[in-house]
């Protein structure tokens, strides 16, 4: 069953087209992410799906609700965790939870159950008096999945929850978004990290407001044409700058201290890789061919893009 689908969405501000024709589908009870870097589109469309920001042209449906003629309605369905959330410096962990019941009109009698549930299950319960100031930058990402998840909405719309947070903030942040999942709520989770991509059920490449490619992370990682040969160099900033100049190698990936590169013949991409190499001195600690990652993925698509468009 789908939970989100948009046809053809668009939107422009002024001169520049920020979403472009997008085709999107989200199914219920899984984790989608919408991957790009950012100036890509992703928040635009969530603000569009969210009701937020009116489309200039397509469709799109949430929870069986036109996000044009059913905003009202939408909002009680949806919870939105945009990237700077509103949270109140001044205001304690409970105060902030209660400034958000209010605005979703939860009564009284219905809070105190659902507010303790939440606390826990985002471990914040002993942090309820704490000042929302005074909070780690991921204690106040999970107060704000908190109020965004006070009205028990069935989709959850979350722009890169986790950017600035530290690795074990992330961590426990994907520990929550997974329970939600067992309990039924759908999420679309937008990220720049394509180590978060990883995690979701199925993901949207997307660049320059445009769906590149939306499938689950191995089936994108299949798509690739060609074959990605991993290097180790004695020195892989100089090797870079050197074999970014190279026709035989469609696209450079730096990941770590290794360098993927994709080539159509792997034999004489090695060849002519091993002879570059000896001809500048750069020592070679290894060479293999490897799975492509999602970055080695995203990169290809990009540039079969730009070349596709250079050709028109």
């Amino acid at each position: 069953m789908l939970f989100i689908q948009t046809i053809n969405l668009t939107k422009k501000f002024e001169s520049v087209i920020a979403v472009n024709q997008l085709n999107l589908e989200v199914r219920k009870g899984e984790i989608f992410g919408l991957v790009g870097p950012d100036g890509s589109g992703k928040t635009t469309t969530l603000r569009m799906l969210c009701g937020i920001l009116p489309p200039d042209a397509g469709e799109a449906r949430v929870s069986g609700f036109d996000i044009r003629k059913d905003t009202e309605s939408l909002k009680g369905k949806v919870g939105y965790l945009p990237q700077k959330f509103g949270l109140y410096g001044d205001l304690t962990v409970l105060e902030n939870i209660d400034f958000y019941a209010d605005l979703y009109q939860i009564p009284r009698k219905d809070r105190k159950d659902r507010i303790r549930r939440l606390l826990r299950f985002a471990n914040l319960e002993p942090f309820g008096n704490r000042k929302a100031q005074d909070l780690s930058g991921g204690m106040k990402q999970k107060l704000g999945l908190i109020c965004a998840m006070i009205h028990t909405p069935e989709i959850l719309f979350l722009d890169e929850p986790t950017t600035g947070v530290d690795p074990l903030s992330r961590r426990d942040f994907w520990v929550i978004l997974y329970d939600l999942l067992k309990e039924g709520v759908t999420i679309l989770f937008s990220t720049s990290y394509l180590d978060e991509a990883e995690r979701c059920n199925r993901i949207g490449l997307i660049y320059q407001g445009e769906m590149l490619v939306s499938d689950t992370p191995s089936a994108v990682k299949t798509r690739i044409r060609g074959t990605v040969l991993e290097l180790r160099l004695e020195n892989y900033q100089k090797g870079m700058r050197i074999l970014e100049t190279f026709k035989p190698f469609r696209n450079l990936v730096l990941s770590g201290d290794r360098i993927h590169l994709l080539v159509d013949d792997p034999q004489e991409g090695e060849r002519i890789l091993r002879e570059t190499l000896k001809r500048e001195k750069l020592t070679l600690f290894s060479l293999n061919a490897v799975k492509p990652s999602l970055e080695d993925a995203f990169v290809s698509m990009v540039k079969e893009r730009e070349k596709g468009n250079h050709r028109k």
